[in-house]
C-alpha cells in the first residue's frame, strides 16, 4: 500500500513537472516569436533612422552654411509636436510605460524620428540613442496594443522596442539587451525580460548589419600594464568624469527650466536657442560641436583633442536639447566623456587613448546608472583589454555619480550605500 502511495506521488510529481515544462516551453515560444518579429521590424526602422542620420550629418558637412538656417528649422519641430499634441516626455515617457503601464502614443517614433533628423542636418548638437530608444519603445509598446497583450506582457514589449532600436543603432547588441532592463530601476535588473531582450536585441543587430549600418567601434592605441601607478592615475580621472557626469545632468536639467522662464513661447524659445548655437559655432570658427560628433571622438582615441571640448560640447549640447531641438544625449555623453579623458590622460601622462575610454565609460555610467550596460559596452566596443580599467571607471563612478540622471523618470530602487530600499527618482 505504502509502495502504491510512494508510486502515486511520483506520478503527481512527474505531471506537476511536465505540466509546468510544457508551460514554461510555450511562454518561450510565444517570446521568442514576438521577439524575433520586434527585432525585425525595429531593426529596419532602426537602420532606416541610422541611414537618415547618415545622410543628414554628410549633407551637413558639405554644406556648413546650412547651420544658418537653424533657428527656423527649429519651428517645425514645435509646430509638428503641438500639432500631434505631444508634450514631448520623450525617454521619460518610455520609462513610464514600462514602471506602470503608462501609455505610449504611437506618434512618439515618427515625431522623434523627424525631429531628430531635421536637428542633425542643421547642426544641433545632439546623439541618436536616446530618440532610438523612443522609437524602439513606442513601436514595441504600440505591437502589445495592437496584439493585446496585457500590460505586463506589454511593459516587456516596450523594453523589447528599446533593446532592438538600440542595438540596430549602436551596434552593441548584448549592452543594447541589458540596458532595457536595467535603466528603469536602479538597482533591480528586469530579468524576466532576459530572453525578449536578448532575441529582439541580436535580431535587430543582424538585420541592421544587413541593411549596410555599421555599428560604432573606437581603437585604444596604448593600453598600459595594469600597476599602482597607472591605476592611480586612472583613478584621478575616473573621479573627475564622474563629476563631469553630474555637471551633464544638472546642464541639461537648467537649460531648459532657464530657456522657460525666459522665453515661455516655444516657437520663441527654440529659436532663441538655434541663434545661439549658430552664433557660437561661427564664432569659434569650427564644427565639431554640432551633429553627433562622432569624428572628433574618433581623433582623442587617436590622442588628439582640444582641451577645451568637453565643456564645449556640453555647452552646445545642453542649449541645443533645453531650448527644444530633439535628439538622444547618450552619444553627447560619450564625447564629453571621451575628449575630457584624453585631454587628463595627456595632463598624467598616461595613454591619452586609455583614458578616452576611461572617461567615456565613466560619464556614460554616471549619467544612465546602469553599470553592468557600461561594462558590456566597453567590452563590445574596445575588446576585453583593459577590462580592469573599465571595471574601475564603471563601479566609482556609479557610486559617485550619486543620484544624478539623465531621466527623472529613472526609479532608484536601492541605495549606491548600503543595502537597503530608498525608492527615489533620479534627480538632474
Amino acid at each position: 500500500m505504502d509502495k502504491n502511495n510512494e508510486n502515486e506521488n511520483i506520478l503527481d510529481t512527474l505531471k506537476l513537472y511536465l505540466s509546468k515544462g510544457s508551460s514554461n516551453l510555450l511562454t518561450f515560444l510565444k517570446w521568442l516569436a514576438l521577439s524575433i518579429f520586434t527585432g525585425v521590424f525595429v531593426g529596419a526602422v532602426g537602420a532606416l533612422f541610422f541611414h537618415c542620420l547618415e545622410i543628414a550629418t554628410e549633407y551637413r558637412t558639405q554644406n556648413e552654411h546650412i547651420i544658418l538656417l537653424l533657428p527656423f528649422s527649429g519651428l517645425i519641430i514645435v509646430f509638428i509636436y503641438r500639432l500631434a499634441k505631444d508634450k514631448g516626455q520623450g525617454t521619460n515617457l518610455i520609462l513610464k510605460a514600462v514602471q506602470s503601464d503608462e501609455a505610449v502614443p504611437i506618434n512618439v517614433a515618427p515625431l522623434i524620428f523627424i525631429s531628430t533628423v531635421i536637428t542633425h542636418i542643421f547642426g544641433g548638437s545632439a546623439g541618436r540613442e536616446g530618440a532610438a530608444v523612443q522609437i524602439g519603445g513606442s513601436l514595441g509598446n504600440a505591437l502589445g496594443t495592437f496584439i493585446k497583450l496585457d500590460d505586463f506582457d506589454k511593459r516587456m514589449l516596450t523594453m523589447c522596442g528599446v533593446s532592438a532600436a538600440f542595438s540596430a543603432v549602436f551596434g552593441t547588441p548584448i549592452a543594447a539587451a541589458l540596458f532595457a532592463m536595467e535603466v528603469v530601476s536602479v538597482g533591480i535588473m528586469y530579468y524576466s525580460a532576459l530572453v525578449p531582450c536578448a532575441i529582439a536585441s541580436l535580431t535587430a543587430h543582424r538585420i541592421a548589419e544587413r541593411l549596410n549600418c555599421k555599428g560604432e567601434g573606437f581603437h585604444v592605441l596604448y593600453i598600459t600594464d595594469y600597476t599602482l601607478e597607472t591605476g592611480a592615475k586612472t583613478l584621478v580621472v575616473i573621479i573627475l568624469a564622474s563629476l563631469v557626469s553630474i555637471l551633464f545632468c544638472i546642464a541639461l536639467k537648467q537649460s531648459s527650466v532657464l530657456f522657460k522662464k525666459f522665453a515661455p513661447n516655444p516657437y520663441l524659445r527654440i529659436m532663441t536657442g538655434g541663434f545661439i548655437i549658430v552664433i557660437l559655432t561661427f564664432l569659434l570658427g569650427t564644427t565639431d560641436y554640432n551633429g553627433a560628433g562622432i569624428p572628433v571622438m574618433e581623433r582623442a582615441f587617436r590622442g588628439e583633442v582640444n582641451p577645451e571640448a568637453w565643456i564645449l560640447k556640453l555647452l552646445f549640447t545642453a542649449i541645443t536639447l533645453g531650448c527644444g531641438f530633439k535628439g538622444g544625449e547618450i552619444v553627447p555623453s560619450f564625447y564629453i566623456g571621451t575628449t575630457f579623458g584624453c585631454f587628463l590622460g595627456r595632463y598624467l601622462n598616461i595613454s591619452p587613448s586609455l583614458c578616452a575610454a576611461v572617461g567615456m565609460i565613466a560619464v556614460f555610467c554616471g549619467v544612465t546608472n546602469c553599470p553592468i550596460a557600461s561594462l558590456i559596452i566597453a567590452i563590445e566596443l574596445f575588446g576585453m583589454e583593459g577590462i580592469e580599467y573599465y571595471l574601475a571607471a564603471v563601479a566609482v563612478s556609479y557610486m559617485l555619480s550619486g543620484y544624478y540622471g539623465l531621466y527623472n523618470s529613472q526609479k532608484i530602487i536601492y541605495s549606491k550605500y548600503r543595502t537597503e530600499k530608498v525608492n527615489k527618482t533620479a534627480h538632474h
